[in-house]
């Protein structure tokens, strides 16, 4: 059992508390028994795992299948877990996973989104979850964005980031542009838009098009939209959380198809 602070896996497996190590050994983390039984459900290889002794004990049959798929498993203290996670109570488990893992084909088909230099993990962890639960087709992320494998993410992923195909993109507005090539409708959400969003046919593929938390969507990009909506507000209520944006336009989308 691992029980110094010291031991060098320890020591590498802290270091991807930062952003900048995770790009540099090309690993993130998997912190939790469900974040671990969502990996394993899509067989998402896996390079390390580490837990304590009573996490093994009342996870017998999980322990055994992550050993199975991962390089190395070592039981370590409560001490050490806890120095290794970067939550406050960690459930007893926490894996490292090779990132260039991550990289999926978001098809250019369906209901897609586009987010721009989105900055808070929960508010793209959230819109992840939202994407998966309403059957978006995936979701592309300009790469001035948080880590997409940001710890925060991936919590508040709740599990559904193994479920939506994803990428970063270096241009935004070249993605953008093969998206119309390939007969997708561009939505831009703007707060000056005449049309609703429940007003587009989202029967068609679409691309949806949002923007930073504060800033909103750059004017560069808002240009290139075939349409532009905006979500109703009441007098004296500014904007919307972005990740609640996008729940509002994936689930009239989700209505409509199903509606046939």
């Amino acid at each position: 059992m691992l029980t110094s602070l010291q031991n060098s896996l320890v020591k590498q497996i802290r270091k991807l508390h930062s952003t900048k190590e995770r790009h540099k050994q090309e690993l993130f983390l998997l912190e939790g028994t469900h974040l671990l039984e969502e990996a394993c459900a899509v067989n998402y290889p896996l390079e390390t795992v580490c837990c304590t002794p009573d996490w093994q004990a009342s996870h017998t049959a999980l322990w055994e299948k992550v050993c199975s798929r991962c390089d190395r498993a070592e039981i370590v203290s409560e001490e050490v877990l806890g120095a290794i996670a970067t939550t406050i109570q960690p459930d007893g488990v926490v894996a490292t996973a090779r990132r260039s893992e991550s990289i999926n084909q978001v098809p250019l088909d369906g209901i897609v989104l586009a987010l721009e230099t989105i900055q808070d993990p929960g508010n793209l962890g959230t819109i992840i979850r939202t994407a998966a639960a309403a059957g978006a087709s995936g979701l592309w992320l300009s790469d001035d964005s948080v880590d997409l494998d940001n710890p925060k993410v991936l919590r508040a992923s709740a599990g559904q980031w193994f479920r939506l195909n994803m990428a970063v993109t270096e241009d935004l507005s070249t993605t953008v542009q093969q998206s119309q090539q390939a007969g997708m409708q561009v939505i831009a959400t703007l707060p000056t838009a005449k049309l609703t969003y429940w007003e587009i046919d989202w029967r068609k593929p679409s691309l949806i098009l949002l923007g930073n938390e504060g800033a909103g969507l750059s004017a560069d990009l808002a240009k290139m939209a075939d349409k532009q909506v905006n979500i109703p507000l009441s007098p004296g209520v500014e904007s919307l959380n972005v990740a609640i944006a996008a729940a509002l336009m994936l689930y009239e989308a989700r209505r409509q198809i199903t509606a046939g």
